[in-house]
């Protein structure tokens, strides 16, 4: 092809692109910009849906509008939406999605997100919540001393992951965990609780999406380190058997925050099931102890005793996995990686076979400081 004819067809590519862009643009004054979308079912398991826009001028003391209602599809619902707004509602700026746990308690509620991943114009980076009420109790809750709904959800998120006590799941990987077989979905959770909203840990589903069960702060840090994703500075606090307990104080209690961490799995198959040993290993500095206790000459038996209680509750939280027959700690994609031709006759109903799965913890633990006091 001549030079000036492939200049030719590089302009006039530039020319149609730019022209195709421009066919989708809306002022800003035309615009609405909804910060959260809310999805639930009502007591008639109609679906809802909801949003809620910031309010920009010093006339109105609110500082948000809300708006919601019964609807087929998201999609079907963007015109009584824009019905409901001053402006046309654009789905680029959602900070979370918040999803009750009425719609939870159905399987293959995924699908109704599907245009949020299909037009291009929503964003997919917004953080997923699920609403342990209906999610119209948070999306009218509006306090005069707290910062916007969506703005503060999105701080308690991303603040609380930093901790690994809850997940910043975005919109893009939930569908990444809905469609890998070898894990199941997990996502944060919030309660309201007096007309208050508290983050309380994650919510875990199955591969259907279906709610299974709740873990708090302390069982999703260590749901962390079983995925090998928990953050230096992780914190745990248990209560020492055999500490005096002093009246209605918990004397007995333990608190550290692991500074390093070093989680292995090896995987197996064996006896026609799979096989998994979690070896851990971990450097803790101790936060507090409330009980005395000469740690500079007796750490080792500090460090066994913290040990077993810890591991204890990670033993418990695995059997609650199996129990539920779902797998967030993503044990499938080792299942897949080591042992492949096992993986592939499970892969349908990994859940199941997980259940089934001996999993085996060793945990040593490591005083590397206990502060600068005695």
């Amino acid at each position: 092809m001549k030079p000036h004819l492939r200049k030719c067809l590089i302009i006039l590519a530039v020319i149609c692109l730019s022209a195709c862009g421009c066919s989708d643009e809306l002022s800003l004054e035309n615009a609405a910009t909804p910060l959260a979308l809310g999805i639930d079912l009502d007591e008639n398991d109609k679906f809802q849906y909801y949003i809620t826009i910031p309010v920009f001028s010093k006339n109105i003391n609110k500082k948000s509008q809300q708006g919601g209602g019964e609807a087929f599809t998201l999609r079907q619902s963007k015109s009584q939406q824009d019905a409901q707004t001053a402006g046309s509602v654009q789905g680029r700026n959602y900070q979370v999605l918040l999803i009750g746990k009425r719609l939870l308690e159905h399987e293959d509620w995924f699908r109704m997100l599907d245009v949020l991943f299909r037009d291009p114009r929503n964003t997919v980076m917004d953080r997923v919540i699920v609403i342990d009420s209906p999610v119209s109790e948070i999306i009218y809750l509006n306090k005069d001393d707290q910062p916007q709904l969506p703005i503060l959800l999105r701080g308690m998120v991303e603040t609380k992951s930093k901790k690994s006590e809850t997940y910043a799941t975005t919109v893009q990987d939930l569908h990444q965990l809905f469609y890998e077989k070898g894990i199941s979905p997990y996502m944060a959770e919030v309660k309201i609780v007096k007309k208050e909203v508290r983050l309380e840990g994650s919510a875990l589903l199955n591969s259907r999406g279906k709610y299974e069960k709740s873990l708090d702060a302390q069982e999703t840090a260590l749901l962390h380190v079983l995925q090998k994703k928990a953050k230096p500075g992780v914190s745990f606090s248990y209560r020492m058997p055999g500490e005096p307990n002093i009246g209605p104080f918990a004397t007995d209690m333990l608190s550290f925050t692991a500074s390093k961490i070093k989680t292995k799995i090896v995987t197996s198959y064996q006896n026609g099931r799979f096989v998994f040993d979690f070896h851990i290993k971990m450097t803790i500095g101790l936060s507090e102890h409330l009980f005395p206790y000469d740690v500079a000459n007796d750490a080792n038996k500090l460090e066994k005793q913290a040990a077993e209680q810890m591991k204890a509750q990670m033993e418990q939280v695995i059997r609650s996995f199996q129990k539920h027959q779902i797998d967030p700690i993503g044990l499938g994609i080792y299942a897949r990686a080591f042992e492949y031709k096992a993986f592939k006759k499970v892969e349908d109903h990994w859940g199941e076979a997980f259940e089934d799965a001996d999993v085996h913890v060793k945990l040593d633990l490591k005083i590397g400081a206990m502060g600068p006091i005695r």
